[in-house]
């Protein structure tokens, strides 16, 4: 069965929709850092410097103690996405911001 145009006034839009091409506002619309994570293809990338940190750290000894290191690195990196992202960037220019703050923070570590 075919949907019917509500006609004129009527708003027939889903927010729950990512738009076609989310990096064209302000902050990605409908877009949260896992969805620009795996946008980007940078999530083996930020593995990476996750288990950096947990090997410098001493690793882990239970779930609590992973996510208190994993939580202030996600948190780091939403603000620089917050920070460096403009209007109209591509999927590209997105994943230049990920992956060049992720090959600093790997750089600082070493």
């Amino acid at each position: 069965m075919a949907e019917q145009d509500p006609g004129p006034g009527c708003d027939n839009s889903r927010k729950d929709i990512i738009p076609a091409d989310a990096f064209q506002s302000e902050i990605p619309v409908g877009m949260t850092l896992e969805s620009i994570i795996d946008l980007t293809g940078e999530m083996e990338h930020l593995n990476e410097l996750v288990m950096l940190h947990l090997e410098k750290g001493g690793g882990f000894t239970c779930p609590s103690a992973y996510f208190t290191t994993v939580q202030p690195i996600l948190d780091l990196l939403e603000v620089e996405i917050r920070v460096r992202y403009i209007p109209g960037m591509t999927k590209s220019d997105m994943k230049l911001i990920v992956q060049d703050w992720i090959d600093e923070e790997i750089h600082a570590l070493q």
